[in-house]
């Protein structure tokens, strides 16, 4: 089986705090992996430093064998939700995709109105981004992570803000992105359904991570 990231005694501080320290990860082909901690632990600065947004003070991160921050800057293949994917508060749902799809020009007008239906977001809405719920705009955040067909998939928080039905649509989604061959790292606060949906699920916490049991 193939592998997908390998972190090699990743260390990560700012300032005086320490995030990690000699951070040790292996996650592979087709795998479903989820991680949990309290807040501020660093759950979310670890999907920065596999997606090379954020830079270890010390180790390597490599993603689909090519070392981030050496070989290249960010990691190929990769699509990410974060806590700001970078909307513009004034254009609508689908011209934000649109704009982001433009940068990659890997996929049509229809893929992106394609995706947005399947998380129950109407891509003739006109409604500006200001005026969203939070729960659209995860359902937003979600599709541009989505969208173009990465081969690695990580969601910050996927389930945050969703109602019961489209909760469900999301734990369906995920399970079909496996069915595609893909890898996905989630985090989330909902145990229950991130056990559902993982093979393996890791707890962070003293500055590094071990199995949940």
């Amino acid at each position: 089986m193939e592998k997908i990231i390998k972190l090699t005694n990743v260390s990560k501080k700012f300032g005086s705090k320490e995030i990690y320290r000699d951070l040790n990860l292996e996650i592979f082909e087709n795998e479903i992996v989820g991680f949990v901690g309290e807040n501020g632990i660093g759950k979310s600065v670890l999907f920065k430093i596999i997606a090379g947004l954020e830079k270890p003070n010390v180790g390597s991160v490599e993603v689909f064998g090519i070392k981030i921050g050496k070989d290249r800057d960010f990691a190929p293949n990769t699509g990410i939700l974060v806590d700001s994917p970078g909307f513009i508060e004034y254009y609508d749902g689908f011209t934000n995709l649109k704009m982001l799809a433009e940068i990659n020009d890997k996929i049509s007008d229809n893929d992106i109105k394609s995706i947005m239906k399947k998380l129950g977001l109407d891509p003739e809405n006109k409604t500006k981004l200001k005026n969203y719920s939070l729960g659209m705009k995860q359902k937003l955040g979600i599709c541009q992570a989505i969208m173009e067909n990465q081969k690695l998939i990580m969601l910050d928080e996927p389930f945050n803000a969703l109602d019961e039905e489209t909760n469900r649509i999301m734990i369906n989604l995920i399970n079909s992105l496996k069915k595609e061959g893909k890898t996905i790292l989630i985090i989330s606060h909902q145990l229950q359904s991130l056990k559902e949906i993982s093979d393996r699920v890791f707890i962070i916490k003293n500055q590094n991570i071990s199995d949940f049991n």
